[in-house]
């Protein structure tokens, strides 16, 4: 399993804390530090949709200009962005045994990783 964010992203924190806590290993990609590859990017957006993974509630997408905002049309558009800033790729990204979970939510976490 491999968990996408930024390490200091209380999300993140969050979300990693309680995979540890349940007794669930993963390997951390920080792609502030790390990067992430515009072809990555497109597999997420093929399985989940460019939009679940652009973060409009965190403070990179209000920083924005309301042109810059609503020039994000697109998956183009939309993967150059996060390309430009991947602080606004929503957080955290799991890839686990064939499927990518976006986000936080404990009762997800509950349904995808059993206590072991």
């Amino acid at each position: 399993m491999k968990v996408y964010g930024i390490r200091n992203c209380n999300t993140v924190k969050k979300a990693i804390e309680w995979l540890k806590d349940n007794g669930t290993a993963s390997e951390f990609h920080d792609f502030k530090k790390q990067g992430i590859a515009k072809e990555k990017l497109l597999e997420w957006a093929k399985e989940v949709g460019w939009e679940r993974l652009m973060n409009k509630k965190g403070t990179t997408w209000r920083s924005l200009s309301a042109e810059q905002q609503q020039n994000v049309k697109n998956e183009g558009t939309a993967v150059a962005l996060m390309l430009e800033k991947p602080s606004i790729i929503k957080r955290p990204v799991i890839e686990t045994g064939g499927k990518l979970i976006v986000g936080f939510v404990e009762e997800e976490y509950k349904t995808n990783f059993k206590k072991q």
